[in-house]
């Protein structure tokens, strides 16, 4: 997925991007994840915003901005004519949708036609929807830091879209799995000091409010290593926020990681 980096026009190469992102928390969708007759999943279709763009900003990385909109960096790529290593410029519009006809779910722009009268319903009583069961990741994740959770992910919510971990200021974040760190940074707003970790095709883990990042992007990390001191930027405590995604979209971290 990644290739050596994401460039601005302004700076050397950076790695590519920022995990499929936030204020990532701008809102994703929640999506159902179904397997293949084969067993391998399904890959999640990304969720377009019709008619929304997203302006680079300097520091921005093709991965920064399709993880904060929900979007798979290779879709993102793919509707802005954008191929490897992914390079984009400052001042640049990246529109976050398919162009029109590229697929069947582009608004249409024909005629409407006449609406079929409906029949007549009653009102019914809306039954929970069942949480879909975990893809398998293939990966031995392992906890990111030690502390008790204060914070849990919530489906579809845009502000819970990890778990977070109290502890104290300076205290070891390390890596949840092996990967490549594709966003050292600070531009994705309520992240604070951010880190995102690439750890295959389609799943990343992110890790924020770090006081103080201890690895670039481009660098191979192992599962156990430390990457960062626990802090409080944009949180109103000391701690971790932490995000696994797959395909870019948030999954409940607690069904990866091991019991403790």
């Amino acid at each position: 997925m990644i290739s050596k980096g994401i460039r601005t026009a302004t700076g050397p190469v950076r790695a590519a991007m920022a995990l499929v992102a936030i204020a990532m928390l701008a809102a994703c969708t929640s999506t159902v994840v179904r397997e293949s007759s084969s067993g391998t999943p399904a890959r999640i279709v990304s969720q377009p915003k019709y008619g929304a763009t997203a302006r680079v900003q300097r520091g921005d990385t093709l991965y920064g901005i399709a993880f904060r909109n929900g979007i798979d960096f290779r879709d993102l790529a793919k509707w802005n004519n954008i191929g490897s290593p992914y390079t984009i410029y400052p001042g640049q519009s990246l529109r976050l949708y398919p162009s029109k006809g590229a697929t069947a779910s582009a608004p249409s722009t024909g005629a409407p036609r006449p609406a079929a009268t409906p029949p007549a319903t009653r009102p019914t009583t809306q039954a929970p929807v069942p949480t879909p069961a975990p893809v398998s990741s293939g990966i031995r994740w392992r906890w990111p830091a030690d502390g008790h959770l204060v914070g849990r992910f919530v489906s579809g919510n845009a502000t819970k879209q990890g778990i977070d971990i109290a502890g104290s200021g300076g205290q070891p974040v390390r890596a949840a799995a092996d990967g490549v760190v594709v966003y050292s940074g600070a531009g994705l707003v309520g992240y604070g000091e951010l880190i995102i970790v690439k750890h295959s095709e389609t799943w990343l883990s992110a890790y924020g409010h770090n006081r103080k990042r201890l690895v670039n992007e481009g660098q191979n990390v192992k599962a156990g290593q430390q990457i960062a001191e626990m802090g409080n930027t944009g949180a109103a405590r000391e701690m971790l926020h932490f995000e696994i995604r797959y395909n870019g979209k948030p999954v409940d971290p607690l069904q990866y990681l091991p019991q403790r």
